[in-house]
């Protein structure tokens, strides 16, 4: 067992933030004192190392939260998952870095911005989260396509379609709320139990993520995708 200040020495992260991981229940420890004081295991230690890592990756305390007690959740899994967006920050660092050198070299000769663009890496950490954090979809999901019996990407697009057509509507509008019902059905039919919560999750997805949107505007027209985000929100009473 491990006090609260080796841990802190160990991990390079103050006390502070410790307390802090055992106040919302992210990184309670093993065990206490009689004194009260807090002690770690070589478990809790795994365990911070994860949300140490995920948060060098930039995720929010609470998708790690929801990652780590993921009853289906794979370390070893997440581990690759975790490595594959290190090296996506890692090639993305060697742009900026050879970007830096040349201008240094040559001076500011031309507007060059691509060494910036975090798209892709942005990408996957979504598809990361939501691998993650939605325990039973994703199970629901996995076992479908081992069964062979997972979606109809067509028949999905063609649910933004309907939607796109009725953007001149109010979100609010019972037909539009019966597109998104039906779009909501959809996806229960062929991908996952889609619960008012996930849908809520996949209308922010919608204009979040620039593939989405690109492929939902493309089947029902320019702002299809926001179109439909508002008419979720609506729909989950947001």
């Amino acid at each position: 067992m491990m006090t609260i200040h080796e841990v802190s020495r160990l991990a390079g992260i103050s006390v502070r933030t410790l307390h802090h991981y055992d106040a919302i229940g992210l990184l309670p420890p093993t065990a206490l004192t009689e004194a009260g004081y807090r002690l770690y295991d070589d478990t809790a230690l795994a365990r911070l190392q994860s949300i140490l890592l995920f948060r060098e990756l930039e995720f929010p305390l609470r998708d790690i939260r929801r990652i780590l007690d993921d009853p289906g959740f794979d370390q070893t899994a997440a581990l690759k998952d975790q490595i594959r967006l290190l090296e996506l920050r890692q090639a993305q660092l060697g742009r900026l870095i050879a970007l830096a050198r040349e201008t240094m070299k040559e001076g500011v000769t031309s507007m060059k911005f691509d060494a910036f663009d975090k798209t892709e890496q942005e990408q996957y950490a979504a598809e990361v989260k939501q691998k993650w954090g939605g325990t039973k979809a994703y199970q629901e999901y996995s076992q479908r396509e081992k069964d062979g019996a997972i979606g109809d990407p067509a028949g999905l697009m063609q649910c933004f379609a309907a939607l796109g057509a009725l953007k001149q509507l109010d979100p609010a509008d019972p037909q539009v709320q019966a597109a998104v019902r039906a779009l909501q059905q959809f996806i229960t039919d062929h991908y996952y139990t889609c619960t008012p919560e996930i849908l809520a999750g996949l209308g922010q997805m919608y204009t979040a993520d620039d593939r989405f949107r690109s492929s939902i505007d493309k089947a029902g027209g320019e702002g299809t995708a926001a179109f439909a985000a508002q008419a979720i929100r609506v729909y989950c009473g947001q």
